[in-house]
């Protein structure tokens, strides 16, 4: 069991987190036609969008209420209003999720109260989905701005069923973690439905940035799932929770609907796919496709390649705790010791990482760990790779934002294939690693002729041919 401590310092000098309102929006794009809306200043907005369309290179929808300085001290009523009249009638969305920010935080805003004034002064919009989650950037982080806003769209948009004794056993509802790529969304939508399984995503990345384009072009977010499959989702015959971030949100969809749920906080590894089958084969009553069968056989064959250059590797990794927890557990059990562990809030998925501490800090203090334990891995976001330059070893990039490579949101990690392509990329990187230290140049090339009086040295002459 880990021993989680937090970092004492004044201030983040190198940011490992992000905050609350981006991970909220980025719940809310998971919907169909969404137009997420942070109730802040200009600013605030502005670096969640950059910082999204450099990490999945698309266009990303959000907006703001553009709160000003007087705004903040009277109260930003008018902003909110002005905003969501202003969106509806040129976005035409089908909802629009609203995450508060630090500065309407401290102010104190009530936006609930400012819901129910608009929906009073504007009648037509009395059925409109408007969806409020309360996500100061003053506390917590990325990972938890997802969590509440998941759990309000199961309070605020899923429906009672109309008769619990007759669900539907075909249908499952999955709420899938921040730590999910929509490429990994994909890849258990495929796998739920080879076992004849019709699943329903909250939110579903993999529908609405999964890269594709449009016919045509519209403000908002280009798929996804639809407020009237939400609405729905009571109907269900399980939930499917993935990340111990989403335990809220399926507790919340069960006290609404009755509809049990099953957790997995891991999803990368050998053992926690055989549970995931396992579970699926069981509520499904249908025996495992041999595809899978064979996708584990090559997955198994993958950790033994894997382990001779993974094994004994000192490992640094800094991400959100879910994916901390998922892809550190399962480098571990390639034969990886985690000699740091940093990462950005509280969860209690950190106590199970197999690590003697988990700091709650940032990038610094990752590189001065990495660099007092020796590490020869480093594993977390883009913004690390300055630290891997310079303590000289290799980097794999993990987790939001990855902005220096193509193809971050397909990037796999789960079921499998998803598992046993990450064996590959890490062992590829040591391998890549061990062969630069050992190249031979010219630099470092010593003619053994060119010393007349010195004996011929066969071994090292058969040393520098290998290379």
């Amino acid at each position: 069991m880990a021993k989680v401590v937090v970092a004492k310092k004044s201030c983040a000098v190198n940011p490992l987190k992000m905050s609350q309102p981006i991970g909220a929006a980025l719940a809310f794009m998971g919907l169909r036609g969404a137009m997420p809306l942070l109730h802040g200043s200009q600013g605030c907005t502005s670096f969640g969008l950059v910082l999204f369309v450099r990490h999945f290179k698309e266009a990303i929808p959000l907006q703001t209420t553009a709160m000003s300085e007087v705004a903040t001290v009277l109260g930003g009523y008018e902003n909110v209003e002005q905003a969501v009249l202003n969106i509806i009638k040129r976005a035409k969305p089908e909802i629009i999720g609203i995450a508060s920010t630090g500065v309407t935080e401290t102010k104190g805003d009530d936006v609930i109260g400012y819901i129910e004034l608009i929906r009073k002064n504007h009648p037509e919009l009395k059925n409109f989905p408007l969806v409020y989650v309360s996500t100061p950037d003053f506390k917590d982080a990325f990972q938890d701005g997802w969590e509440k806003a998941v759990t309000r769209l199961v309070e605020e948009l899923v429906e009672p069923p109309a008769n619990a004794a007759r669900r539907d056993m075909s249908r499952v509802n999955v709420l899938p973690g921040s730590h999910l790529t929509p490429g990994d969304i994909e890849e258990l939508r495929a796998i739920i439905e080879d076992f004849g399984l019709e699943p329903t995503f909250l939110p579903d990345l993999g529908g609405s940035l999964d890269g594709h384009i449009p016919d045509d072009f519209t403000p908002t977010t280009i798929g996804g799932v639809g407020v009237d499959e939400v609405a729905t989702m009571g109907d269900a015959g399980w939930t499917i929770a993935i990340g111990a971030q989403m335990r809220a949100a399926a507790e919340a969809m069960r006290k609404k609907t009755g509809v049990p749920f099953r957790l997995f906080e891991r999803l990368c590894g050998l053992a926690p796919n055989d549970e995931l089958i396992a579970f699926l084969t069981g509520i499904s009553g249908r025996p495992a496709p041999m595809k899978y069968r064979r996708q584990r056989g090559q997955l198994v064959d993958a950790m033994l390649d894997g382990h001779f250059h993974i094994g004994g590797r000192r490992l640094a990794i800094g991400a959100e705790p879910d994916l901390l927890h998922d892809v550190g557990s399962f480098l571990h059990e390639m034969g990886a010791h985690i000699e740091a562990a940093v990462t950005t809030t509280q969860s209690p998925s950190l106590e199970r990482i197999p690590a003697e501490e988990v700091l709650i800090g940032d990038l610094e203090d990752l590189e001065r760990l990495a660099r007092d334990k020796g590490c020869d891995l480093l594993v977390t976001h883009s913004h690390g790779r300055q630290a891997a330059e310079r303590l000289k070893i290799p980097f794999h990039r993990l987790g939001i934002p990855m902005f220096d490579r193509l193809g971050a949101g397909h990037k796999l990690s789960i079921g499998y294939r998803g598992t046993r392509d990450l064996v590959f990329q890490v062992a590829n990187l040591l391998i890549e690693d061990h062969e630069e230290h050992h190249r031979v140049t010219p630099e470092t090339w010593r003619n053994p002729w060119d010393d007349a009086t010195a004996p011929v040295d066969g071994a090292a002459i058969a040393t520098a041919l290998a290379h």
